[in-house]
């Protein structure tokens, strides 16, 4: 398992394939890959945005996201996971979140993985500020999830 906060553009793609290739313990072994990435919108709740800040709490954000990973391993019969996050400024089109898990099946992969993502958005400490087109500033104050 890894949990990873940036606080810099990531490049999803990049993370997962250099994560699978580093982890020699997982070849041969995986029959299921699930992947979940997520991109800032240009709206929310019916109006324009050009842009965010994300925070978090270093240390109690980390440990919040490898509780819930280890959740999910505990569920399903999970080899790897990894989780990547970003934190500070990010616009619209950039990834904010991805999520891979590595299974022998792919009910566990997708299972899992909806859990964690669920369980990130509704569970872990961060908080988004947006940034409107029209420059007023707000809170995001409820989650669109619902899964868990």
């Amino acid at each position: 398992m890894t949990i990873k906060i940036c606080a810099e553009a990531f490049d999803p793609w990049q993370e997962i394939q250099s994560y699978q290739n580093s982890v020699s313990a997982m070849v041969g072994k995986f029959g299921a890959t699930s992947i979940f990435i997520g991109t800032m919108r240009d709206f929310n709740e019916g109006d324009a945005v050009k842009g965010m800040t994300l925070e978090h709490y270093p240390g109690m954000t980390e440990k919040q996201l490898e509780k819930i990973v280890a959740e999910a391993l505990n569920r399903w019969s999970v080899i790897e996971v990894l989780v990547v996050h970003r934190v500070g400024d990010i616009l619209p089109s950039e990834p904010i979140v991805v999520v891979a898990v590595w299974t022998s099946h792919r009910g566990d992969a997708f299972d899992a993985s909806r859990y964690i993502m669920e369980a990130l958005k509704s569970k872990a400490p961060f908080w988004k500020k947006e940034l409107l087109k029209s420059e007023a500033e707000r809170w995001v104050v409820k989650n669109t999830g619902g899964y868990l």
